[in-house]
């Protein structure tokens, strides 16, 4: 079977995080061995939450497991709690990335053209630091744009836009890129698509699909999550997003 280190934050309400990782990676044929960035009572969308930094138990829980001499096919990252938890998340690659770990670096930190409200500028920056080790990542369209320092605007973008801002992604480190959850038109009728680009072979293209509705939390987790399984069952990528 399959085993994933999945580092993301534990929600105790709102299907997003962890709790969208576990049984989608557990459903797809995977072990997700879960690494808690931060408790949370509910999701960052409820106003009020409240929030427990585990950054201290990360290292621990990463001691253990090296101790354990434990193994990983995958590291999987997402919502990280703070600045300094991108540095704990570099050592446990550091320690457990070996040439055949597939990593995956979902670099949470905004939406609709800000970083949410927990995302300092000090975290976008030191974030950076760890899309050189990933070899899949998935950011937004806001996210790509706080990456590479390319101003952000409202509405669509054309394939050409698209195709430029992979090229900065790529030039960061990952082999394999998908912009998510683009605006776009499907016969007139509002609709999403996400933008893959492959270093090698190169390809770049759009995948169209129509709304299913309201926007919700927790649908790039669930994008994501699905990646990291298929690139472990040995789906094509394109395929796969």
């Amino acid at each position: 079977t399959p085993r994933i280190a999945a580092i993301h934050d534990l929600s105790c309400f709102g299907r997003c995080s962890l709790t969208i990782a576990l049984p989608v990676l557990s459903a797809m044929g995977c072990q997700c061995c879960p690494l808690p960035t931060a408790l949370l009572s509910a999701h960052t969308g409820f106003s009020g939450n409240t929030f427990l930094d585990l950054t201290v138990e990360m290292g621990r829980i990463a001691d253990h497991w090296a101790a354990m001499d434990l193994q990983f096919d995958a590291i999987y990252s997402g919502f990280l709690g703070s600045a300094d938890q991108v540095d704990t998340v570099a050592r446990f690659f550091d320690t457990f990335k070996k040439s055949g770990t597939a990593v995956i670096v979902d670099p949470v930190m905004g939406d609709h053209g800000k970083p949410y409200r927990t995302i300092t500028p000090k975290h976008c920056q030191k974030l950076r630091s760890l899309i050189p080790l990933a070899d899949i990542i998935t950011p937004n369209i806001t996210e790509a744009c706080l990456l590479t320092d390319t101003p952000w605007k409202d509405g669509f973008w054309n394939e050409s836009e698209l195709s430029e801002l992979c090229q900065r992604l790529h030039k960061l480190g990952p082999s394999k890129i998908v912009i998510t959850g683009l605006p776009c038109l499907i016969h007139g009728k509002e609709g999403f698509e996400n933008y893959l680009s492959c270093k090698e072979p190169f390809s770049q293209r759009a995948c169209l699909t129509p709304s299913a509705g309201p926007s919700r939390h927790g649908t790039g987790d669930i994008f994501a999550s699905i990646l990291m399984a298929d690139a472990l069952n040995g789906v094509d990528f394109s395929v796969s997003v």
